[in-house]
């Protein structure tokens, strides 16, 4: 099957968004690199993906500097995004991996924490908000990022997801070039990372499908189209029990909303029957939360 790169979107599209990105990968890169070189490094602990090679080979060439190491490894999945992505992508990711490989030869700030399980779990959060703000742009800081866009957009396929499971060989090569302490370490940093990046990228902007039964659909539907501005769909269905036809209300609306839904739904019809679940992608022009990449 052949793979078309997504070309058609423009570079940016106003200089206040454009700003904007770049201004969240200089920050999530300053974050990064900061986790890395305080944290990471002095505590002996190591990270997944490409950051987490760049630390295995500095570790055994303490000679190169992370961020030249890190910019190599990097230009193999630029020709990925390139040819796979997009050149808006590919080029807000060169910015970003260079911001962060800059970053890296830059920033040393002293973090002394005594507990290391602590220390695991500010590195992890630290790296993973640091990564989320650069995926909330148009861009990403290279490296595994690429491989999660590639994947989420292809197959929807959690950004946190990819980047817990596509690090099981960078943790064998922590278990054999740092200690079984480090890989036990270094899995609260993923798994602290992982989770932050979802909730920087996604969190923030969750989606909540809800299923309405209600003898007062009507009522319901119109009070959710005037107040909380959200449309409705109106399904017919049947009651297993007693065979009674029932209207079924379908909307989709944001995290903020949810409290007002089910506010209007109890004033209408507190015995109403409502299903209220997580999505993963919700695709559409108003309601949407689908990354821009």
């Amino acid at each position: 099957m052949e793979i078309k790169p997504l070309s058609g979107s423009p570079l940016f599209t106003t200089w206040q968004r454009l700003l904007f990105d770049l201004l969240l990968m200089i920050i999530g890169g300053a974050i990064s690199a900061l986790a890395i070189n305080s944290i990471l490094i002095p505590q002996r602990f190591a990270t997944g993906g490409i950051t987490g090679l760049t630390l295995v080979i500095h570790r055994l060439f303490p000679v190169i500097n992370t961020g030249w190491i890190y910019l190599l490894l990097n230009i193999p999945l630029f020709g990925l995004a390139w040819m796979v992505i997009g050149r808006r992508f590919f080029v807000y990711s060169i910015f970003g991996a260079l911001t962060l490989s800059s970053a890296l030869t830059m920033i040393h700030y002293p973090i002394n924490l005594d507990d290391k399980i602590l220390s695991a779990l500010l590195a992890g959060i630290m790296v993973g908000t640091g990564t989320g703000l650069a995926l909330r742009s148009f861009g990403s800081q290279g490296g595994m990022d690429i491989l999660s866009v590639l994947l989420l957009k292809r197959y929807s396929i959690n950004l946190g997801t990819t980047v817990l499971v596509t690090n099981i060989f960078v943790l064998i090569l922590i278990g054999l070039f740092y200690s079984l302490d480090a890989v036990l370490y270094t899995l609260i940093v993923l798994f602290v990372s992982s989770k932050m990046v979802g909730i920087v990228v996604t969190g923030i902007s969750k989606r909540k499908a809800v299923f309405i039964i209600s003898s007062k659909w009507e009522e319901i539907s119109r009070e959710i189209l005037k107040d909380i501005h959200r449309g409705v769909t109106i399904l017919e269905g049947r009651g297993g029990y007693k065979q009674s036809r029932e209207h079924i209300l379908y909307t989709v609306v944001t995290l903020m909303e949810i409290g007002r839904m089910k506010a209007i739904i109890n004033d209408l019809d507190p015995n109403a029957f409502v299903v209220i679940s997580d999505t993963m992608e919700v695709i559409n022009y108003r309601i949407g939360n689908q990354p821009h990449w």
